[in-house]
């Protein structure tokens, strides 16, 4: 995968991932819904969306690969061979094989999603913003680089800068408006973080990132009807708050992990944590254009510091490795 691509598909779920933190706070701080309810809607219509997302890419490409019929003829009938139909070896269809996405995903992963949606949902119901995202990132990237330096990465000398940049420029841009955050809810984003960290690096061997993404929200569903069904009497939603949950889940959540997922394998572990910390300055940027924020000096710097060291720490050492090794970066 060439630089500019990495580079386009990395900010496009970052943007995803910050215009996901900004419909959660929406839903949640005006009380549109409670957590458990917009935790239930996000994993299931994130589910949901993705199966039409592998159904419509598998009947794209058996279009794409059956081959013409003898005459000339136009018309095709979809019909399955004996050979590759579970019901022609006496078997039936599942879900799973209807949407072309059999075998793929994983408990454990599925855990790891469900245990970020929900700790990310009921964080935010007591944090600030800005201490939610703090937390949240700081976590991803403890975990991810942890990681990576227990598989044998070493951040070089231009990494190292831009990762004190990049902190610099976060810590700059959030803190100084920091109180004590509660210690539930920041034991919360901190297990959300460690989560996300978790499911990024487990992401990084899935041949398939659409299938495994699928696979996972479908497992992670049951997890969240048992937590409605435990919080059902503090259950109260209205229209927005299940909207701001459906596009959170469809598109922002399902769309943009498939995507991180595909650029994931191109990315170090150290680099893949590093990247994410933009995320709190997009939700920013996003609070600035859509809710009426004004811009300050201190966030035009931060900015600059964030995403330069990003920039710093992925594109340049992401050149040499491929220069190196053909074959790219290994997997984990």
């Amino acid at each position: 995968m060439s630089s500019v691509r990495i580079f386009v598909l990395t900010l496009l779920a970052m943007i995803a991932f910050a215009s996901n933190s900004l419909l959660c706070r929406a839903a949640l701080k005006q009380i549109h819904i409670d957590a458990a309810t917009f935790t239930f809607v996000r994993i299931f219509s994130g589910a949901v969306a993705l199966c039409l997302f592998m159904n419509v890419r598998r009947k794209i490409t058996v279009d794409r690969t059956a081959p013409p019929l003898a005459g000339g003829s136009k018309t095709r009938v979809g019909f399955p061979s004996p050979q590759s139909s579970p019901k022609g070896r006496g078997g039936s269809f599942s879900l799973r094989e209807k949407v072309g996405m059999r075998g793929s995903g994983n408990w454990i992963s599925a855990l790891a999603l469900f245990v970020y949606a929900a700790g990310f949902s009921f964080a935010y119901t007591s944090l600030s913003a800005g201490t939610g995202a703090l937390l949240l990132f700081g976590a991803v990237q403890a975990t991810m680089i942890l990681w990576g330096l227990h598989k044998g990465e070493r951040l070089d000398a231009i990494q190292i800068v831009g990762l004190v940049a990049a902190v610099t420029g976060l810590i700059a841009l959030l803190l100084p408006g920091l109180s004590a955050p509660p210690a539930i809810g920041s034991i919360l984003m901190l297990g959300a973080g460690v989560s996300w960290g978790i499911y990024s690096l487990r992401g990084k061997g899935e041949q398939n990132p659409a299938s495994a993404t699928t696979g996972n929200f479908i497992r992670a569903a049951p997890f969240a009807v048992a937590l409605s069904i435990i919080f059902l009497m503090q259950t109260h939603l209205d229209l927005a708050g299940v909207t701001f949950g459906i596009i959170s889940g469809a598109i922002t959540s399902g769309l943009g992990y498939v995507i991180w997922y595909s650029v994931l394998p191109d990315l170090k572990a150290a680099s893949a944590a590093i990247v994410q910390l933009s995320v709190p300055v997009l939700a920013a940027t996003g609070g600035i254009l859509l809710l009426g924020e004004p811009i300050t000096l201190r966030y035009v710097l931060a900015s600059v510091a964030v995403l330069g060291g990003i920039a710093f720490v992925v594109v340049t050492p992401l050149s040499k490795d491929q220069t190196a090794s053909p074959a790219g970066q290994s997997r984990a």
